[in-house]
């Protein structure tokens, strides 16, 4: 776990075992912050014949509870594209359907609606909103560029792409600027969009500086990834 200052609140990065996943402790508001969980994404893919192993949400699940336990959150936001269609719920298996609703009874847990699960329903559990303003942070699934108020979102998948001794390096990361946060992809099948990409730092603006934030071995790696010109 590797904590950082992002607009006045003490926030850490928790990759800890979870196999390359990254989500947000608040400590403040003892609340664990994921985005883009994708839950059922191999069995939609299964309706049309494409046909992937269907243990994504359960290995998703298994990440979100591992995560629970390291930072000892009481609290969870869902940052939206929790499910990857808004009928997920219904083709979850036993085993991840138990796992849900035990993780969803032991914690406050509240989902953000996202372009993917825009009328996710109850039988998911928890409580559902389309976004929320908490100790002056808006928690929601997409930036709003433009706006003058602090941010933390996902939507966008963003993953750190460089070039390191002739091999390519793909890691997903947070970036930032001065008061946006755009948390990575947490769910076990999802992709990711380069960092650096336009999308994602116009969806920053305004912004003086913008970083890529990965946690590596108890260190924060910053890499910096746009600079307004002087």
């Amino acid at each position: 776990m590797v904590p950082f200052s992002f607009c006045g609140q003490e926030m850490v990065l928790v990759d800890g075992a979870m196999r390359g996943a990254c989500a947000l402790y608040w400590p403040r508001e003892q609340a664990l912050l994921v985005a883009d969980l994708h839950l059922e994404k191999a069995s939609f893919f299964a309706r049309t014949g494409q046909m992937l192993p269907p243990y994504d949400s359960r290995e998703t699940l298994e990440r979100l509870a591992s995560a629970v336990r390291t930072t000892g959150a009481r609290r969870v936001f869902a940052l939206g594209d929790n499910f990857h269609d808004s009928a997920g719920p219904d083709r979850l298996e036993p085993h991840a359907a138990g796992m849900l609703a035990a993780l969803t009874r032991a914690l406050d847990w509240v989902w953000i609606t996202g372009n993917h699960d825009p009328h996710l329903g109850a039988e998911a559990g928890g409580t559902r909103v389309e976004e929320l303003m908490l100790a002056g942070l808006a928690l929601r699934h997409q930036a709003l560029p433009g706006t003058c108020e602090a941010e933390v979102s996902g939507h966008f998948h963003p993953r750190l792409m460089i070039e390191a001794r002739g091999r390519r390096i793909a890691r997903p990361c947070a970036v930032r600027s001065e008061k946006r946060l755009i948390l990575p992809a947490f769910g076990a099948l999802t992709g990711g969009m380069n960092a650096a990409d336009p999308a994602i730092l116009s969806a920053l603006q305004p912004a003086d500086a913008i970083e890529a934030l990965v946690p590596a071995r108890g260190q924060l790696i910053r890499y910096p990834l746009w600079r307004k010109a002087a």
